[in-house]
């Protein structure tokens, strides 16, 4: 039982790569929270994608005992969070869980976009900010620099931000001390009827599901019988612990701990992050303000490119599901690509990691198809449809409008790539919110379409900046704009799979490419195929895929030139009939390079 005042839970804050895994790695180290040889790099990265992109995807937590100059002995529960724009829910979740964040800055690279995006959302919640400025022993460290800018673009004072060096060590001492003081305690009473936040929660193969806690009000103690406020679930509490990274049991955690429990629970979906834990019996009456649940905003469609798969990717997507609640799917077909899933993630990078760990972790290759998002369809009798696949677009007549997702684009870039990225985003329909220069970086707001930015947006922007700038988004709701569904026909017949929502404006280019890509993948055959890009019934742009052809005259040497001539024309008639009844087959190959992004 610990003391609320020698309490203190922080989370980390930082743009990706500024150093958030390394500075945990020297909290743990220095306060011997794990025997010097179990230590390893990125200790609280369980995950290998996690370890080999070198970012953080599940937040995770540690207890450090620290013993502090006063004499007292503190208890430290740091949350190491995701960085990412597309785990923001993680972030999100984990800082209503503790009272203070460190704010970890790069003094070579400065304040980026997820920098603030990270930095808002502890405001947001709160909490007490310590600036720490990183790696100030680079040749390129500009601390002055950076301080600057954390008061100018974030409005703290960073006259008092601790310099240090994660990786060597240096002025860590300094950030155990700034915890200590700078930090509030949690707030809490031990006689309150029991209330605590459900933070995260996980799959283990020998335990079921583990649930990561933070007591609010309360005690929580083994064997009690607890129910979920929001599910209304009832479990019995079968092991109660803390992490120090590894499960070390506890009998009871009272106001302001952070532990975890396990209590039979088979699914992760059975635990809603942000739910309110409390006794079965006299327990609190109204719930902690929640989280708002985590909402899918790309979809693709995911099939195995051997159909036999089928089943292991059915079994690979349950387990995958257990592990991760935000990750959404249901089976679909589809003509040319057999059976398959179509799933909803919260961006892109949730998309690549969710594939990866799928084609990794049970080894099955996947064709991923064009990622999309949801349009609302509003009918002229007045109803609206969700529509997640373009195939499925309902008949025009019957469609009044179309609205799509839009959303709010913060980019940072150093300003003589400015002109560029405007460019970029005029081209992707943007609207320009904002823009502002401190120094040598400008600072710039779009409102952008959602399915502009899904295609290939972040890797053109990172191009056109030379990989300098930062982008950071948030969904802002829907508008009606002018979409069409744009179909391709092959040998006048629709691909269901090359189906997609474009902009009217922009239809007949992607057309275009769409056309001349697949001209040069699907292979030749005996009679010539067009290859067409339509909205409805007008073709927008074609390409012709010339026949094969035997050299029927090789046999006529000499003689009248009639004889040749019979002989061509026979052959176009074959050919004309052929391509009446003859079927094209697109190779799987073909699919999948022209789904590939460009």
């Amino acid at each position: 039982m610990t003391e609320l005042s020698r309490i203190r839970n922080f989370s980390i804050v930082a743009h990706i790569d500024h150093g958030k895994s390394t500075l945990a790695d020297r909290l743990i180290q220095l306060t011997g929270t794990v025997a010097e040889r179990d230590m390893k790099e990125q200790m609280l990265d369980a995950m290998d994608i996690e370890r080999e992109r070198g970012i953080t995807i599940k937040a995770n937590t540690v207890r450090i005992d620290y013993p502090a100059k006063d004499g007292h002995t503190y208890v430290l529960n740091l949350i190491d969070t995701p960085g990412h724009v597309d785990f923001s829910y993680e972030v999100s979740r984990s800082m209503q869980a503790v009272e203070g964040s460190l704010l970890v800055v790069d003094a070579a690279q400065g304040v980026e976009a997820q920098t603030l995006a990270n930095v808002y959302t502890a405001l947001d919640a709160d909490h007490e900010i310590v600036p720490v400025l990183n790696k100030v022993d680079l040749p390129a460290a500009e601390p002055a620099m950076v301080r600057e800018q954390i008061e100018e673009g974030i409005g703290i004072d960073a006259s008092d931000a601790i310099e240090i060096s994660a990786k060597s060590g240096l002025g860590i001492p300094e950030v155990l001390e700034a915890i200590v003081k700078r930090l509030p305690p949690p707030k809490g009473t031990r006689d309150a009827p029991l209330k605590a936040m459900l933070v995260d929660s996980w799959y283990d193969a020998y335990l079921g599901v583990v649930v990561l806690i933070r007591v609010m009000d309360g005690v929580i103690r083994k064997g009690e019988r607890i129910r979920m406020m929001q599910t209304g679930a009832i479990h019995n509490i079968d092991r109660l612990a803390v992490l120090k990274p590894a499960m070390v049991d506890t009998p009871e955690l009272g106001p302001g701990e952070i532990g975890v429990f396990t209590g039979s629970i088979k699914q992760v979906r059975d635990t809603r992050v942000g739910d309110t834990i409390t006794h079965e019996k006299h327990g609190a009456s109204d719930p902690l303000p929640g989280f708002k649940p985590s909402v899918p905003v790309v979809f693709c469609g995911l099939f195995p490119v051997d159909t036999a798969d089928f089943d292991a990717l059915r079994k690979a997507m349950d387990k995958l599901a257990l592990n991760d609640a935000s990750f959404t799917y249901e089976m679909e077909s589809s003509a040319a690509l057999g059976f398959g899933f179509r799933c909803g993630f919260l961006g892109l990078l949730h998309l690549e990691v969710v594939r990866d760990r799928l084609e990794r972790e049970y080894d099955i290759d996947l064709i991923t198809t064009a990622p999309s998002v949801v349009y609302n369809i509003h009918m002229k009798d007045g109803s609206v449809h969700e529509l997640h696949n373009p195939a499925d677009m309902p008949d025009l007549a019957n469609v009044d409008h179309i609205e799509e997702p839009r959303i709010k684009a913060t980019i940072l870039v150093p300003d003589d790539y400015l002109g560029d990225v405007l460019k970029l985003c005029q081209e992707r329909r943007g609207i320009q919110l904002n823009l502002t220069v401190a120094g040598a970086r400008a600072m710039v707001e779009y409102d952008l379409p959602l399915n502009e930015v899904v295609f290939d947006f972040y890797d053109r922007l990172k191009s056109v900046t030379k990989g300098y700038a930062s982008f950071d988004y948030e969904i802002t709701g829907y508008r009606e704009d002018n979409l069409v569904k744009m179909h391709i026909l092959v040998n006048d017949e629709p691909v269901d799979a090359l189906a997609m929502m474009v902009h009217r404006d922009r239809a007949e280019m992607r057309g275009r490419i769409m056309c001349e890509k697949l001209k040069e993948l699907i292979p030749r055959h005996m009679f010539k195929i067009p290859i067409q890009a339509a909205i409805g019934a007008k073709v927008i742009a074609r390409e012709t895929l010339p026949a094969l052809r035997k050299d029927v005259t090789a046999k006529c040497y000499g003689g009248d030139v009639t004889r040749k001539k019979k002989l061509l024309e026979k052959q176009k008639a074959g050919k004309k009939k052929m391509r009446q009844f003859g079927k094209v087959e697109i190779p799987q190959a073909a699919f999948i390079n022209a789904l590939k992004m460009d």
